[in-house]
């Protein structure tokens, strides 16, 4: 539709140009028209001026030769009164041309003079129209101007309100991330804390039982040493009783001596 518009403007441009280059040629064609039928009654008033002149000398050789009272004058006044009328004859013929080109003159000047009447009365209107166009023109670069002014204050509301929406999200996200990472630390100090603690009882409670086990360890020591005497004179005591019931030792008596070997 656009390419078919484009074409269409196109065409009118191209056909208004071609009409104006015939304007052009026409107003040519017509001056030169003018000069030639300007040239041609300058060479009529030329000829007729020139009949004119052999009329009046025709005219003049007449009135002469009627002067004359002789025979030879009266043939001479019928030789002049027919010159006469050959140069008067040509001379209304003249006349008569001259007029015609004359009168074809006057219509080409009137032709002219309202054709260019007319071209300027066009050029007026066309010029009218241009200023009408300029002035729509200037209309519509002003209206779209005030358009785009208002499309880019449009668009730098827009933008402005977008980049404080993107400050407000990319706030609101700072915040959530710091509060995370703050509960984050808290955690891990409580984390650590915890883990300290526990430490520090384990420690503690090992400090506590070494330090116990330390206290308890003499009276362990003593106790086992006392139970290791006293088993050790039990053991001892048994030992001899032991000896005693096997030598057969008795009260008063000596032991037995042992048979000889052989």
């Amino acid at each position: 539709m656009a390419a078919r518009k484009t074409n269409a403007v196109d065409s009118v441009a191209q056909l208004e140009k071609e009409l104006a280059q015939v304007k052009a040629q026409l107003a040519k064609a017509r001056a030169q028209q003018e000069l030639e039928a300007q040239k041609i009654v300058t060479a009529l008033n030329k000829e007729t001026t020139k009949a004119s002149t052999k009329a009046k000398a025709a005219r003049t050789k007449l009135a002469a030769a009627r002067k004359k009272k002789t025979a030879a004058g009266a043939r001479q006044a019928e030789s002049a009164k027919a010159t006469l009328e050959t140069a008067k004859a040509a001379q209304d013929a003249a006349k008569a041309e001259l007029a015609t080109a004359k009168q074809k003159l006057a219509d080409i000047k009137a032709d002219n003079k309202l054709a260019s009447e007319h071209a300027k009365a066009e050029a007026k209107a066309e010029a009218a129209m241009a200023k009408v166009k300029k002035a729509e023109a200037r209309k519509e670069a002003a209206k779209a101007k005030a358009a785009a002014k208002k499309a880019a204050a449009k668009a730098k509301v827009k933008a402005k309100k977008e980049a404080a929406r993107a400050r407000a999200a990319a706030k609101k996200a700072a915040a959530k991330a710091k509060a995370k990472a703050k509960k984050a630390a808290a955690k891990a100090k409580s984390a650590t804390k915890k883990k300290t603690t526990t430490r520090k009882k384990a420690t503690t409670k090992k400090a506590a039982t070494k330090k116990t086990t330390a206290r308890k360890s003499p009276a362990k020591k003593a106790g086992a040493k006392k139970s290791t005497a006293k088993k050790a004179s039990t053991k001892k005591r048994a030992s001899k009783k032991a000896a005693t019931k096997k030598t057969g030792t008795r009260r008063g008596r000596p032991p037995k001596k042992a048979p000889a070997s052989a």
